[in-house]
């Protein structure tokens, strides 16, 4: 295990990464309703944003597990950050010729970088230091990550949806000649923000290929026995309930903005909603980097964040659409504080933020205590399990535009934090089946 100065060293650089990866991540909560308009899509096409984006995870995590085992967890991280920045650039192509299938392979792309990305990285946060305290590393990783969440969906909405409330009444009005000329305005408001992402983004792989993160030597861990990784129970069942949680973390997140239209709030304030429940999620980290291990363990911390999940998501449903609360908010775009007129029941979603925020890193570290050689391919495959956000926010847009509607949708998330709440219980303590 490396020396606590090391310790320190790779956490500032981890951080830097979770922050840049962050900030990509969370973009698509403003790429939804901003293609939506651009590539002319319904709320199910849109949805596709997300479901190519987290597909990407499960057919890439299992190589992303064999090309760490050649290069090694640092090296790693440095060729996914590269993979990333081809998938943005391939942005530019897509705005020039409004193609939206481009949009989605650039989309595919970015979460191809992010697999190895992650699979590399997640492993590396954990046994970088005592695994007691490896929520609370993964919560200021989370920190980064979330901040970076809060401050995307604004600085890009400013560029690209800054008059998307006038820009959607005067289509409506448009000949076919101007509407396409207006659209391609559009789509190549894109352009100069993803070629600065795509340059940080190469930046930031030379500096971890070049900086002083330690090796690790995973084998060095002791195995608690023998067998493949479907034989550890807790690793299985974890990979379930990171599969539920991703999902509904997506949906907290990238729906809450369509949810917010469907009730009739004007884009200029729904584009403000992803930012929300990422603060809710800031706030979340920073109470779990205060309190784990020191006054709550982590299977402990996982079982609240299930318990809130269920309450969040029944007052979400429950309470009525019409009952409206003000929220200031400042603008980072310049710097105005802002008051949001925000349904009650959108408030409850963003506040899911708060509950999300504590699973990944409590799941993490209790799936895979003890698998010692086995770490790279478990971490492929709790990666995998991102897949979540692929197939879960794509069952909520089917049954929003099916009879059930938007706000009722949401129940599918209800046994999504029941299973979690069952895994911190009693799945994330079985040995053996």
């Amino acid at each position: 295990m490396t020396a606590p100065s090391h310790t320190r060293a790779a956490v500032f650089v981890l951080g830097a990464l979770f922050f840049l990866f962050g900030f990509t991540t969370w973009l698509n909560g403003t790429l939804i309703p901003y293609l939506k308009i651009a590539c002319e899509l319904t709320t199910g096409q849109a949805l596709w944003i997300p479901f190519v984006f987290y597909i990407a995870y499960f057919f890439l995590s299992l190589p992303s597990a064999l090309i760490l085992e050649r290069t090694g967890l640092k090296k790693g991280m440095m060729l996914g950050l590269l993979v990333m920045a081809v998938g943005v650039f391939l942005f530019l192509p897509a705005a020039g010729s409004r193609s939206y299938p481009l949009f989605l392979t650039g989309l595919f792309i970015i979460g191809t970088g992010l697999a190895l990305l992650q699979t590399a990285i997640n492993p590396y946060v954990t046994v970088v230091g005592p695994i007691e305290s490896a929520a609370a590393r993964i919560s200021i990783m989370g920190i980064c990550n979330k901040v970076a969440g809060v401050l995307a969906p604004i600085i890009l909405s400013s560029v690209i949806l800054a008059d998307a409330d006038q820009l959607t009444a005067d289509l409506a009005f448009m000949d076919e000649t101007a509407r396409e000329m207006r659209l391609d305005e559009l789509a190549q408001r894109v352009i100069v923000p993803y070629s600065l992402m795509g340059i940080a983004l190469i930046g930031l792989g030379l500096m971890v290929r070049f900086s002083p993160l330690p090796e690790l030597d995973l084998e060095k861990d002791a195995n608690e026995h023998g067998g493949g990784l479907l034989t550890y129970p807790r690793l299985v069942l974890g990979a379930v309930a990171l599969f539920l949680y991703v999902g509904v973390e997506v949906m907290a997140g990238d729906t809450i903005g369509l949810y917010g239209e469907s009730l009739g709030v004007p884009l200029s304030n729904a584009k403000y909603f992803t930012a929300l429940t990422l603060i809710a999620m800031v706030l979340g980290y920073f109470i779990g980097n205060a309190t784990i291990p020191r006054l709550i363990s982590q299977s402990k911390a996982l079982a609240v964040s299930a318990v809130v999940g269920v309450l969040f998501t029944t007052l979400a449903v429950l309470v009525p659409t019409s009952v409206l609360v003000l929220i200031p908010f400042v603008d980072l775009a310049d710097l105005n504080v802002i008051e949001l007129t925000v349904p009650l029941t959108v408030v409850f979603i963003a506040l899911l933020g708060l509950a999300n925020a504590l699973v990944w890193p409590a799941i993490w570290p209790l799936a895979i205590h003890g698998l010692g050689d086995r770490t790279r391919k478990a971490s492929a495959l709790l990666i995998m399990a991102i897949v979540g956000g692929a197939v879960i926010p794509k069952l909520y847009g089917a049954l929003a535009e099916s009879e059930v509607g938007y706000q009722h949708a949401y129940w599918i998330m209800l046994p999504c934090y029941l299973f979690i709440g069952w895994y911190a219980l009693r799945g994330s303590r079985m040995r053996q089946w």
